[in-house]
């Protein structure tokens, strides 16, 4: 058997592990590893990076599926629908107590750098 360190997290979308999004995110830092992660709130917790789908898009079409249930359509007759809108999250500040210099082509097709 292997005996390996990993060089990088990559971390789940779940409720528990939402709930503890700090505690990972800290511990990937404090283990020097590079975490990338699903949603924004992972992000502004100290990871690294995150690449998921828009949460505000998502609600905004959530409405549009109430207002047309509330107008009498059957939700079984309405189609299931995947996002389209993805965005991606670079936090710097974790980026640099690791060491990582994010490069400038990356940095212009990020959707939000935080600082």
């Amino acid at each position: 058997m292997v005996n390996a360190k990993p060089n990088d997290v990559i971390v789940v979308g779940d409720t528990l592990i939402f709930s503890h999004r700090e505690r990972i995110a800290e511990a990937a830092l404090k283990n020097g590893l590079a975490s990338i992660f699903p949603l924004r709130d992972y992000v502004e917790s100290g990871g690294l990076a995150g690449f998921g789908p828009n949460l505000d898009s998502i609600s905004r079409r959530a409405a549009v599926y109430v207002d047309k249930i509330f107008k009498g359509a059957k939700p079984a007759d309405l189609p299931v629908e995947q996002p389209t809108l993805f965005e991606l999250i670079i936090n710097l500040k974790t980026a640099k107590a690791l060491g990582i210099t994010i490069p400038p082509v990356v940095l212009a097709r990020t959707d939000e750098v935080i600082e």
